[in-house]
C-alpha cells in the first residue's frame, strides 16, 4: 500500500459519515484491517479518542446504522462541491 492510499483510508476513518463498507469498496480493506491501521499510524491518544467515537453511536461507520434512504457512498453534490472540471461522459 504506497502513502498516498494509505493517507486516504486514515482520512476516511476519520469522517464520521464514511462506513467501512466504502473503504472496503474503494480498497479491499477490512474494518479489522482499517483499526490495525489506525492503531499503527495515529498516537495512542488519537487513536483512543477515535475508537470511543466510533462506537458511541454518533459515528455511522457501519452501514447498518445508516439511514436505509442513504445507498451512495459519496454525495450527490461531490462534483460541484470539489470543483471537479473532468466530465464523466
Amino acid at each position: 500500500m504506497n502513502p498516498n492510499e494509505l493517507n486516504r483510508i486514515i482520512e476516511m476513518a476519520w469522517e464520521d459519515r464514511t462506513p467501512f463498507e466504502a473503504i472496503k469498496v474503494q480498497f479491499g480493506v477490512s474494518e479489522s484491517e482499517v483499526i490495525t491501521i489506525m492503531r499503527r499510524e495515529l498516537k495512542r491518544s488519537s487513536f483512543n479518542l477515535w475508537r470511543k467515537r466510533v462506537n458511541s453511536g454518533v459515528s455511522q461507520k457501519h452501514a447498518k446504522k445508516r439511514n436505509p434512504d442513504i445507498e451512495r457512498f459519496k454525495c450527490s453534490r461531490q462534483t460541484s462541491i470539489s470543483m471537479n472540471k473532468v466530465s464523466k461522459r
